[in-house]
């Protein structure tokens, strides 16, 4: 995984027979890494994936800030509105975990 001061952390329920699917579309360079790599705040995506829970992933998108991910969304609207919706017949379930953000360790010197 990568180091990066925002992500935005989302986790799915995937149907079994949209396995394969799901890791192609929300994958690092899948459909939403395209999507979102039109703004230039965005800095990648990590989809991993539950090794005692099959079909459980959870995907990090990472971006420069929070603004920048809500502003991209604001932009594209009528585009991530379109890809959600094409998106939704793979899960079960979807939930969004929430914002995060990198802690910056602190030197004991």
């Amino acid at each position: 995984m990568h180091n990066s001061p925002f992500v935005a952390l989302w986790e799915f329920h995937v149907k079994p027979e949209s396995i394969v699917a799901f890791e192609e579309i929300y994958g690092p360079h899948g459909e939403w890494a395209q999507l979102f790599g039109q703004s230039p705040d965005y800095l990648g995506t990590d989809l991993i994936r539950d090794l005692n829970q099959r079909g459980r992933y959870l995907t990090l998108d990472r971006w420069t800030s929070g603004e920048a991910l809500q502003r991209f969304k604001k932009e594209h609207q009528d585009a991530y509105s379109n890809l959600d919706k094409q998106c939704e017949s793979l899960t079960e379930k979807e939930v969004f975990l929430g914002n995060f953000e990198q802690v910056a360790l602190r030197s004991n010197t």
